[in-house]
C-alpha cells in the first residue's frame, strides 16, 4: 500500500513538470545544479528561386520538338573537345584526353597526365569493381 501511494505522487510530480523548461535542473558531479540546455531547430534558410541555374533548367528539353530533330542538347554543350556528350570514369577521361590531344600538350602536363593514368590504372587494379 505505501509502495503504491509513493509510486503515484512520484508520478504526480514527473507529469506536472516539464523536463525541457528552463527551470528544470540537473546536478552536476560536484552536487551543484545546472540547467538544461535545449538547442532550438535551425531557421529555414531564404531561397533564391531565380537563380541562373534554376531559371535555365530544363530550357533544352523540347529542341527536339521545336528544331524539328535535326539537334541534340549534347550538341549545344560547350567544354574541352574530349569531354563533349561523353560519360566515363576518371581513368577512361585521362585515356580519352591523351588520345585526343596528347601530341599538342605541353611537356609537363603530359607527363603529370601519364602519372595520373598509371596511378588510376595501378588504383583500379588493385580495388576496382573486377576483382
Amino acid at each position: 500500500m505505501a509502495s503504491s501511494w509513493l509510486f503515484l505522487t512520484a508520478a504526480r510530480g514527473l507529469l506536472s513538470r516539464s523536463f525541457f523548461s528552463p527551470q528544470a535542473c540537473r546536478l552536476s558531479s560536484t552536487g551543484n545544479p545546472y540547467p538544461f540546455r535545449v538547442k532550438e531547430p535551425p531557421k529555414p534558410k531564404p531561397v533564391d528561386r531565380w537563380t541562373e541555374k534554376r531559371a535555365l533548367f530544363g530550357v533544352y528539353d523540347n529542341i527536339g520538338i521545336l528544331g524539328n530533330f535535326q539537334a541534340h542538347p549534347k550538341d549545344l554543350i560547350r567544354g574541352p573537345v574530349w569531354l563533349r556528350g561523353w560519360r566515363g570514369n576518371e581513368l577512361q577521361r585521362c585515356i580519352r584526353k591523351k588520345k585526343i590531344v596528347g601530341d599538342r600538350m605541353f611537356v609537363e602536363d603530359y607527363k603529370n597526365l601519364n602519372k595520373r593514368i598509371r596511378f588510376l590504372y595501378r588504383r583500379l587494379n588493385r580495388t576496382g569493381k573486377h576483382r
